[in-house]
């Protein structure tokens, strides 16, 4: 739409002496509508809508055709003037409504309710990538059953949790 658009999001900016500038400044609002807090009612779509209302948007899948043809992994939104696409950055993260979960946008694609590999709290990781699995006590000169149930409660929950696979 301008020959300068931002760098991530690809707003049209205004031009000085450029004439219908209401039409870039609009377009740049209904982009900025589509990509702040961004919601999707599903990801992976690849059939446009039938009778969509305005506001709604979907993550455009691999594959897409009829109106969404040639955007595949776009945000389409549908809007009072029709479809608009948003090519989305880096970084990009989305609400999947009908999945409840985020899509994280990395390496050309959208990551669908995967796990974004760690938690911080106060600055200090306190869970991370998915530890590998972990047999249950066995063995040894001296048996505490004690301290046995202890562990594989631990182990259980840990694996409930999928913070530790199961072996």
């Amino acid at each position: 739409m301008t020959a300068l658009p931002t760098p991530r999001f690809e707003l049209p900016l205004l031009q000085p002496g450029q004439a219908q500038k209401e039409m870039y400044h609009n377009e740049a609002l209904i982009r900025l509508d589509l990509a702040v807090q961004a919601t999707v009612l599903a990801a992976g779509a690849n059939i446009p809508p039938v009778d969509p209302e305005p506001g709604q948007a979907w993550i455009v899948g691999t594959a897409p055709t009829g109106d969404w043809a040639g955007h595949a992994r776009s945000v389409a939104g549908w809007t009072a003037a029709g479809w608009r696409f948003l090519a989305p950055p880096e970084g990009m993260r989305a609400w999947v409504a009908d999945s409840e979960g985020f899509a994280l946008f990395t390496e050309g694609d959208w990551l669908i309710g995967v796990s974004h590999g760690r938690l911080i709290v106060e600055g200090e990781q306190v869970v991370g990538p998915r530890a590998g699995a972990i047999e249950d006590p066995d063995g040894g000169t001296t048996v505490d059953s004690e301290a046995r149930s202890a562990i594989a409660a631990i182990l259980l929950a840990l694996r409930e949790h999928g913070l530790v696979d199961t072996p």
